[in-house]
């Protein structure tokens, strides 16, 4: 019996687990095997001969995994979801399954820079040629795209300045050309955002973010149509980067909450928004949310709500942002983001800190500037929190 299509914060509980489990559990159990036993030769006959569906191997499949890929479908709303080891090892062997010696990938440049250098660096080696286009400029974009283009990767919105892509429009420049789109919508979660909804062929996560949502476990996702990823599915039975069912089940009791924590991190980090953009220490404010996001306007079109990180350049510099986020008192120092822990990182200090000042501004990072993703306290603490720290900068 099919089950109706349910809203978000339903399918966050519900979705994908099957109603009948083993030993009558209310979650689903960890099953906790490497392999999986065949009653007779007749029965491996059947599953050699694809005409009984089961699992074989660890590689290939798990049922505590598979909960948690039929949930993230259901919440994508695409048709079928594969969770990896970890978020890059499901962008790149995302990435890997789509392209191949000779083709073209159009990458913007204000993606997760492990993903562009994936990009430019390692599938260059191999034959794969790319073109770097402005974050969010899709006239670029579609002066960009060649005969041979076979991929288009985005972020959605990107880090750290949270540029909300046009996907609509997006879609409308790419699937004329058969041209996949390849989107990381780690910040938004299904929650704010389902861009399978809206065309994208393929959606991924960094589950250690938000759907985990306590900083204690490492997983990826990918989602979309099942064409799509069962050629991605192949590939990670090659590689191997498989998620552990303890991983899995980590990952499925996060998202049970995660249409709750979302929305107090939608409503604390736009506060926190409004107030650093109206003090005169904070220089710049990134949230789109604000009215003065450059993709405001998308984002409101698009987004159901705005996400938990804001970032900000203070009035100061290297050292004096240094001092204010030494002077907070409730996020912790430390790069991720999306968990029930606030937390705080300076880009200049933690992802680009091997390059010089020059380099890091040809970037577009700045060294005053700071991420703030927030979590589930009381946002009046976090609010007052931030004031003091503040009192570190000067007017």
């Amino acid at each position: 019996m099919t089950q109706p299509r349910q809203r978000p914060g339903t399918a966050c509980v519900h979705a994908g687990e099957a109603r009948a489990r083993a030993h009558d559990a209310v979650t689903v159990p960890i099953v906790q095997t490497a392999t999986y036993a065949f009653r007779d030769t007749a029965e491996l006959v059947e599953c050699q001969a694809g005409r009984l569906e089961r699992d074989e191997y660890g590689r290939y499949g798990n049922p505590t995994v598979r909960a948690l890929e039929d949930k993230v479908a259901a919440l994508e709303q695409a048709e079928a979801a594969l969770a990896f080891a970890s978020g890059m090892a499901a962008v790149t062997t995302a990435i890997l399954a789509l392209v191949g010696s000779g083709s073209h990938v159009v990458l913007f440049s204000d993606c997760y820079r492990q993903t562009r250098q994936f990009v430019t660096n390692t599938l260059s080696r191999f034959g794969v040629a790319h073109t770097l286009v402005p974050g969010g400029d899709l006239e670029a974009l579609s002066r960009a795209l060649r005969p041979e283009t076979r991929l288009v990767v985005s972020e959605a919105p990107t880090n750290p300045y949270q540029t909300v892509l046009d996907l609509d429009r997006l879609t409308e420049l790419t699937r004329p050309r058969r041209v996949r789109t390849l989107v990381d919508t780690t910040f938004a979660t299904p929650v704010n955002l389902r861009a399978c909804a809206l065309g994208v062929d393929l959606v991924v996560h960094s589950a250690t973010k938000y759907l985990a949502g306590h900083n204690d476990v490492l997983c990826g996702v990918v989602a979309g149509k099942m064409s799509l990823v069962s050629l991605v599915k192949d590939l990670r039975n090659v590689l191997g980067g498989v998620c552990d069912p303890h991983a899995a089940y980590l990952v499925l009791r996060g998202i049970k909450t995660l249409g709750l924590r979302v929305a107090r991190q939608n409503a604390t980090a736009m506060a926190l928004a409004r107030r650093l953009e109206g003090d005169p220490r904070v220089r710049q404010v990134w949230y789109p949310g604000l009215a003065s996001h450059p993709s405001h306007a998308v984002a409101s079109r698009l987004m159901k709500g705005f996400g938990g990180v804001v970032t900000f350049e203070l009035a100061t510099d290297l050292e004096g942002a240094g001092r204010f986020v030494d002077a907070l008192r409730l996020p912790r120092i430390a790069p991720s983001l999306g968990g029930v822990e606030s937390l705080v990182e300076m880009p200049a200090l933690m992802s680009y800190f091997e390059l010089t000042p020059e380099a890091r501004g040809a970037l577009g990072i700045r060294e005053a500037l700071v991420r703030y993703s927030v979590g589930v306290e009381d946002p009046e603490d976090l609010l007052e929190d931030v004031d003091q720290a503040l009192g570190t900068v000067g007017a």
